[in-house]
This record gives C-alpha cells, structure tokens and sequence, in this order.
C-alpha cells in the first residue's frame, strides 16, 4: 500500500497545525519547515478546509489551523478523504478475476491497514509535540 503525494502533505500539514494548536500558521511556514512547495500546500490546505479539518482566517495576520481537537481528528478518515482510490490491482479487467482469490486478500489487506489507521488520532501522533517543534523549527 502507498499513500499519495497529496496524502503525505494533507497528514503533514494537520501535524505542523497540530503540534502549533490553538495558532494560526501561514501556509509558507508550513512549506518551508517542511521543505516542500508552497503551491501544492494551498490546495491540499484549501481540501481539507472544505473537508473541515482546519479552518482558515483571511488577512494580514490570517493563517490556517486545525478545525477541531487534534483527538477528534481520526487518521483513517484523512486518508479516506485524501485518497482517489484503494484499488490496489485492476481485478476487474482480469480474465481470472471470477476464479482468482488475490482479489478477496487484497480486500482483506486493505481493510487491515485502514482499521489500524482507523485506530490513531492526530493528538496520537503527537505525542512527542515538543520534540515535533524543535524538529520543524517551531516556536511556541
């Protein structure tokens, strides 16, 4: 299983916001503690505003950060909303689909990761919110 680009920022960016939470970060912060385009983060920013993940304050001393409480945000759901697709093969237009058990142990594989997934909340991951900062050279 491989996460998206897209994915990678989307969980990126909700642990920068989580580990500053309570605080309105620029998105050219985010970018640049994490070395990565400032571009690609507005959409994937923009996406998970719309999804109600964070929210987002226009202005000159505007920024973005998290919607709701870290322990309500669940990592599964992220990924779900962030993810195109979990086919991990085209089974569909296989001629031994009909006979083939890969089919149903992929779906089995897959419903094993998203259930660990399902099992960890953005404030799990930031157990360690201290040495995040310092690693992201964040100041409180």
């Amino acid at each position: 299983m491989r996460l998206t680009l897209y994915t990678d920022y989307a969980l990126r960016v909700l642990l920068y916001l989580g580990a500053r939470e309570g605080q309105l970060c620029a998105i050219s912060e985010i970018a640049k503690a994490y070395g990565i385009s400032q571009n690609h983060l507005m959409k994937v920013v923009h996406d998970l505003g719309k999804t109600g993940y964070v929210r987002s304050v226009r202005g000159r001393f505007g920024g973005v950060a998290l919607a709701r409480p870290a322990a309500d945000i669940r990592i599964g759901a992220v990924v779900r909303q962030t993810e195109d697709g979990f086919e991990l093969v085209d089974c569909a237009s296989c001629v031994i689909a009909p006979a083939c058990g890969l089919t149903g142990a992929l779906a089995e594989a897959l419903s094993a990761f998203m259930a660990v997934l399902d099992g960890y909340s953005l404030a799990d991951l930031l157990a360690k919110r201290s040495e995040m900062r310092l690693l992201l050279g964040v100041t409180v």
